[in-house]
C-alpha cells in the first residue's frame, strides 16, 4: 500500500524541524546560563577619582573588602529614587519593617529557609523536568514547573469581592 505524497512530505518535514537547535531560544526567562562566554551585566566601571578633603579622613584598605571607586547600584538606585541608601548597610529589621515581619512569621519560621526553598525549588524543577519529555514549543524550567501554581488575578478579585473585600486597586465591577 502506497503511502500519499502528502503524508511522505509532511513526516519529512516534522523530521527536519525536530533536528533544530532548541539553545536558540532566546527569552528573558530563561535560568541556566547557556553560553560559555562573559556576562555582559556583570561587569559595571568604576565611579570615577576623587581627591579627598582630607586624607586623614579615608578608611585603611582592606584587602578584598570594597573602596570608594567600586560600583554599588542597588545602593546608587536607592538613593537616585529618594531613599536611603545607608539601610542597605544595617544588620537585622528596621523599625520601618518590624510590624510587617512580625505578621509574616506568626506562625513560626525556620533559620535557614532561604537554603531550604533553594533545595525545595531545585527538587521541584528536576522532576518536573523528567516528566515533560517532548518539550514542543518554546519553554523553560521555571515557567513549566510552577505553572500550576500561578495565580488567577481575576478569579482572585472575584472571590474577594464576593466576599464584600475591598479591592481599591481593581476597576469597578460592571
Amino acid at each position: 500500500m502506497k503511502m500519499p505524497r502528502m503524508s511522505i512530505i509532511l513526516i519529512l518535514a516534522l523530521a527536519l524541524s525536530a533536528c533544530g537547535k532548541r539553545d536558540r531560544d532566546v527569552t528573558l526567562t530563561r535560568i541556566k546560563k547557556t553560553g560559555n562566554g562573559p556576562d555582559e551585566f556583570a561587569i559595571l566601571p568604576g565611579k570615577p577619582l576623587q581627591t579627598p578633603e582630607d586624607y586623614a579622613s579615608l578608611p585603611a584598605p582592606t584587602p578584598g573588602a570594597a573602596n570608594l571607586t567600586d560600583p554599588n547600584p542597588r545602593a546608587d538606585g536607592i538613593a537616585a529614587l529618594g531613599g536611603n541608601a545607608a539601610a542597605l548597610n544595617s544588620a537585622g529589621i528596621s523599625a520601618n519593617d518590624g510590624a510587617l515581619v512580625n505578621h509574616a512569621v506568626r506562625y513560626g519560621s525556620g533559620p535557614g529557609i532561604r537554603q531550604t526553598l533553594a533545595a525545595e525549588d531545585k527538587e521541584t524543577r528536576r522532576r518536573h523536568g523528567r516528566v515533560n519529555i517532548l518539550r514542543i514549543g518554546p519553554n523553560d524550567d521555571y515557567t513549566s514547573a510552577y505553572k500550576r501554581q500561578w495565580l488567577n488575578a481575576t478569579e482572585e478579585e472575584l472571590r474577594l469581592r464576593r466576599r464584600a473585600i475591598e479591592t481599591p486597586s481593581a476597576p469597578p465591577p460592571e
